[in-house]
C-alpha cells in the first residue's frame, strides 16, 4: 500500500519544491535569454533535456534538495551561454559542439548514402515530407537533417526563384542541390 499513498508532509514538500525550482527556471531563463529553451545546436538540446532532468529529480526526490537542484540549473545555464558565446566567436568550437547539416533530397533526388549516414529511413523522409504538407515531390526544393536532427523541408514553387546558396551555407553536400539547379 505504501507504494500508493503517501504523508501530507512529503506532498507538502513536493509542493514547496515545485514552486521554488520552478521560480528558479524563471528567473535563470530571464537572465539567460531566449536562448535559454531554444534548439539552435545539439548541445542546447541536451543542456534542455538535462534542465528537465534537474527538475524532475528535484521536485520529487529527497535528494538533491531544492538549493543543490537550484544551483545545478544555474551551472547548467551558465555553461550553455558560455558555450554558445564560444560557438559566436570560434568555428573550431563550433565544429566540436555541433553536427553538420546534411542534405537528404536535391529536388525529387533523393541522396540515400545520406539517409543512411543520418540514420534516416525512406519512411522517415516520407513522414517528414508529410508533416512539412508536401503532397507531390515536385514541390521539394531541398530537404536538411539540421544540426539539431530537426529536418526541414524547402519547397518549391513553380515560378519561384533559384535557391539562394547562402541558406545551404555549411550544409554537407549541398553541391549536389546546385548542379541540379543549372
Amino acid at each position: 500500500m505504501e507504494w500508493l499513498t503517501t504523508s501530507w508532509m512529503a506532498l507538502g514538500m513536493v509542493l514547496m519544491t515545485t514552486l521554488g525550482i520552478y521560480g528558479s527556471v524563471v528567473v535563470l531563463t530571464r537572465l539567460g535569454g531566449l536562448r535559454s529553451f531554444s534548439k539552435m545546436s545539439s548541445f542546447d538540446f541536451a543542456v534542455t533535456v538535462a534542465i528537465g532532468s534537474v527538475i524532475a529529480s528535484t521536485v520529487v526526490a529527497k535528494d538533491p534538495p531544492l538549493l543543490q537542484g537550484a544551483m545545478a540549473l544555474a551551472a547548467l545555464y551558465a555553461v550553455q551561454l558560455g558555450v554558445a558565446a564560444l560557438r559566436a566567436r570560434s568555428t573550431t568550437v563550433q565544429r566540436l559542439v555541433d553536427n553538420e547539416p546534411l542534405l537528404l533530397m536535391a529536388g525529387t533526388r533523393i541522396l540515400h548514402d545520406n539517409l543512411r549516414r543520418a540514420q534516416v529511413t525512406e519512411a522517415d523522409l516520407r513522414a517528414k515530407l508529410r508533416e512539412a504538407n508536401v503532397i507531390d515531390l515536385e514541390q521539394v526544393r531541398a530537404v536538411v537533417q539540421e544540426t539539431t536532427g530537426d529536418v526541414s523541408v524547402l519547397h518549391a514553387a513553380p515560378d519561384a526563384p533559384p535557391l539562394d546558396p547562402w541558406l545551404l551555407d555549411g550544409v554537407t553536400d549541398s553541391a549536389d542541390l546546385f548542379d541540379d539547379q543549372s
